[in-house]
C-alpha cells in the first residue's frame, strides 16, 4: 500500500490525493520471503498511487511490522548539579538524550524511543518535571527495536523498485498517529491494527506510549484455516471471509445455515457449507489473537487504566462481529477507528483499512524540515507491501 498526501498551506491540514495498493506477493507474516515478487508487488502499488495523485514518486517513508520488532525500558538517572536543584530545561534535554544511548546487538536497529514519565527524587509519575526541585532526576525510554537483516529486506525490496527509503517507522505507532485523539491518548487507548500478515498494537497512556508490539497473526491466518477446515482454494476462501465470514458464533436461522463455494473453475460445480462452522474457524483464530494481546495488558497491568478503551484499524476490523467479539474478550468498549485530522477520504471505502499509510504521511508532516524547503510540501509516504 503506498500514500501520497499534500499539506494544505491555508489549512495545515494533510489531503490525501493518491492510494496505490497492490496483493500482498513476496511478503509473509510481514517478513519479505521471496525479493522479487516483492519488488513487483512496491512497483505496480507505488505506479498506481503515482498515477492517481499525479505525483512522481521517488522518495519514501516505509513501514515496517512483524514479530522481530521488540520494545525495551531503558532506565536513565541525573543528578541535578545546580546550587538550588531546580530541573532545567537543559537537564531534560541531558537525561533524554541519555536513555536513548541504548546498546543493542549489532543484528538489529533502534527504530524509536519514547520517553516515559518522569521521577523526581522518589516521587514517580511526573510528565513536566522542569522547574521542580529535586536532588536526582530519573526516566523510563521505551525503545522499540528490530531486526536489522529483517528491516534491510524490506528496504532493498522498495530499494528494487528505484525508490529512496529516508525512514523506517514501526507501523503500529503509525496506524496510532492517524486515528487516535489527544483526549484517547491521555486517558488509556489500545490501538490495535488487524494486518493480513501480522498484528500490530500499541498503548498510549497519559498521552505517551507505554507498550507496543507486533504479532504474526493477521487476517490471512483467517483465510488460510478457512481453506484448510473446508478444503476450498485460498482465493475461495478470502471470497467467503469477507462476504459470509462471521468472529462470532451465533444462531442462524434455517434459510441461512448453509454457505455456498463454488469450487474449479468456473465450470465447477458448486457445493455448501455449514455457516455455523466456517464462524467457528474464524472464531477460533480471531479469539486466541485478542487474548494473546489481552495476556499482554494484564501483565503489564494495563487493562484497568484503558478510559479510551480499544480501537480497531486495518482491513481485519471490518470483519463481520469483530469489534463485538473483542469487546467481550477486553471487557472494554470497543470500536473501528478511521484517520482524523486529515482530508481525502471521504468516497473511500473502509477507510481504517489505510490507518498505516496515512499515519506514515502524518509522520512525515511532521518530521519534515521546512527550513530546506519553502515550496508547496508533498509527502509520498509509502506504507507496507500490501493488504
Amino acid at each position: 500500500m503506498v500514500g501520497v498526501g499534500e499539506l494544505d498551506s491555508m489549512t495545515k491540514r494533510i489531503k490525501v490525493i493518491g492510494l496505490g495498493t497492490y496483493p500482498s506477493i513476496g511478503v509473509r507474516k510481514g517478513l519479505v520471503i521471496d525479493m522479487e515478487k516483492a519488488q513487483a508487488c512496491v512497483e505496480a502499488a507505488t505506479k498506481n498511487a503515482s498515477k492517481k495523485s499525479d505525483v512522481l514518486i521517488w522518495s519514501v517513508i516505509q513501514g515496517c511490522s512483524g514479530s522481530h520488532i521488540r520494545v525495551e525500558a531503558n532506565p536513565a538517572v541525573l543528578s541535578i548539579r545546580s546550587p538550588n536543584h531546580v530541573v532545567t530545561k537543559e537537564d531534560i534535554e541531558e537525561i533524554n538524550e541519555i536513555a536513548r544511548d541504548v546498546q543493542v546487538p549489532s543484528e538489529e536497529q533502534v527504530l524509536h524511543s519514547f520517553p516515559q514519565t518522569y521521577k523526581v527524587d522518589e516521587q514517580p509519575g511526573i510528565l513536566r518535571p522542569e522547574g521542580m526541585r529535586c536532588k536526582v532526576l530519573s526516566l523510563n525510554m521505551l525503545t522499540v527495536i528490530g531486526n536489522r537483516n529483517r528491516i534491510e529486506n524490506h528496504v532493498n525490496a522498495a530499494k528494487g523498485a528505484e525508490l529512496e527509503v529516508t525512514d523506517v517507522v514501526f507501523s503500529g505507532v503509525c496506524a496510532a498517529m492517524a486515528v487516535l485523539t489527544p483526549e484517547q491518548r491521555e486517558n488509556g487507548t489500545v490501538v490495535i491494527d488487524l494486518g493480513g500478515g501480522t498484528t500490530d498494537f500499541v498503548v498510549y497512556s497519559h498521552n505517551v506510549i507505554v507498550l507496543a508490539r507486533s504479532i504474526a497473526v493477521g487476517g490471512d491466518h483467517v483465510t488460510n484455516d478457512i481453506a484448510l477446515a473446508f478444503n476450498i482454494p485460498l482465493n475461495r476462501a478470502e471470497e467467503i471471509k469477507r462476504a459470509d465470514g462471521d468472529a462470532l458464533v451465533s444462531g442462524v436461522d434455517s434459510k441461512n445455515m448453509r454457505v455456498t463455494v463454488k469450487d474449479g473453475d468456473v465450470f465447477g460445480e458448486a457445493r455448501t457449507i455449514s455457516r455455523r462452522a466456517l464462524q467457528t474457524v474464524i472464531n477460533a483464530r480471531m479469539d486466541e489473537l485478542f487474548r494473546l494481546i489481552r495476556t499482554e495488558l494484564d501483565d503489564a497491568g494495563l487493562l484497568p487504566h484503558l478510559g479510551g478503551g480499544i480501537v480497531l484499524t486495518g482491513g481485519g476490523a471490518y470483519l463481520k462481529g469483530v469489534p463485538e467479539l473483542a469487546q467481550r474478550i477486553f471487557g472494554v468498549t470497543c470500536r473501528i477507528g478511521v484517520p482524523i485530522n486529515v482530508d481525502g477520504l471521504e468516497e473511500v471505502e473502509q477507510p481504517a483499512s489505510f490507518a498505516t499509510a496515512v499515519g506514515l504521511l502524518i509522520y512525515g508532516y511532521k518530521s519534515y524540515d521546512y527550513t530546506k524547503n519553502t515550496s508547496s510540501f508533498t509527502s509520498m509516504i509509502r506504507g507496507w507491501f500490501g493488504k
